[in-house]
């Protein structure tokens, strides 16, 4: 058995410290009100005529309460949540694995959907509309196909590149949603119900404080609620004020807007080596040293969002916003 490291630990520790944090019905729920509102009548509707509830797709930035929402209607459903990744299934057989375990109204949740090899993907499909699956036994003159059905049950997509996830899977799913960046009003609700359940004393401005650098992401403003109260307890009296708040933040490299150390070397990045750009992410990658994917998925939507940087079809360009954020023209 492999032993656990001290980083192992502090990752369990944050690990359950995020599984307390979220809400476990919809109307304990923080933000999103529209798909609150939308989700909320599907979920009637379907306890009302016994059904399980339609297949679902959510999509948007990481962070912003995909997974959250899976085991929120789990548990208003009344089913069992199973819990995969897309990376994680890499053959039809682990998926066909999964399927055979579902009991009937169970919730299966398959995180980064659209990563599914295409194989796998279009073993799904039949699994999907009709609760039945095709199995291949044996190979060439020997071979035949096995019908196997399954318990009728929901799959809950999650992507942050809802563009990437094929048009067939895509319009096998009953109910899309889209999640949006947070406002500072929300997140600073979720910042005092976080700090109520940790048993943090906190003021109001300080809970805005952390909300406003939280980059419009629940799960961000509860990362930095976790270090703004180590801090207020180890160079105060653990009281969390708007003082104890933006020192904190300014020692964690995190600037008025949200903006870390890898946004800022981005948008100088832009400005110094690449004239302001345009500029392919590739190369952007290739001199900040990091991947594509993590400059697309964590780095990019906020500061699009925000107006700081456009996409051409030439590249990424900073704009006049950005240039002033940084005290530029």
């Amino acid at each position: 058995m492999p032993r656990l490291t001290l980083l192992d630990g502090q990752e369990q520790i944050e690990d359950l410290l995020q599984v307390r944090l979220r809400p476990v019905r919809l109307e304990d729920y923080i933000g999103q009100p529209t798909l609150k509102k939308r989700l909320g009548i599907a979920l009637k509707a379907a306890r009302k005529r016994g059904e399980p509830l339609e297949h679902l797709l959510l999509y948007g930035p990481p962070g912003l309460g995909k997974t959250t929402l899976a085991h929120i209607i789990s548990r208003e459903m009344g089913g069992n949540l199973v819990t995969s990744s897309g990376p994680a299934i890499e053959r039809s057989g682990d998926l066909m694995g999964i399927l055979t375990n579902l009991q009937a109204g169970d919730i299966l949740f398959i995180d980064e959907i659209h990563r599914l090899p295409r194989p796998v993907e279009e073993f799904l499909y039949s699994a999907m509309e009709d609760f039945q699956i095709d199995f291949v036994v044996d190979k060439g003159v020997f071979a035949k196909t096995v019908k196997i059905t399954l318990k009728p049950f929901t799959l809950v997509g999650a992507t942050t590149r809802a563009g990437l996830v094929s048009a067939p899977m895509r319009e096998r799913f009953g109910l899309l949603y889209h999640l949006d960046f947070y406002p500072v009003e929300d997140l600073q609700e979720i910042v005092l119900r976080s700090s109520s359940i940790l048993g943090v004393s906190i003021d109001p401005l300080a809970a805005r404080e952390i909300a406003s650098r939280s980059r419009g992401t629940p799960r961000i403003a509860n990362r930095l609620l976790k270090r703004v109260r180590d801090y207020a307890e180890v160079m105060g009296d653990g009281f969390i004020n708007r003082e104890i708040a933006a020192k904190s933040l300014v020692l964690e490299g995190i600037d008025p807007l949200g903006l870390d150390e890898l946004d800022l070397r981005f948008l100088t990045t832009i400005i110094q080596v690449y004239k302001g750009g345009p500029v392919g992410i590739e190369a952007l990658a290739a001199t900040l040293n990091e991947e594509v994917d993590t400059l697309q998925d964590v780095v990019e939507p906020y500061l699009l969002k925000s107006g700081f940087i456009i996409r051409t079809p030439s590249g990424r360009k900073i704009t006049e916003l950005g240039l002033a954020h940084l005290g530029l023209t």
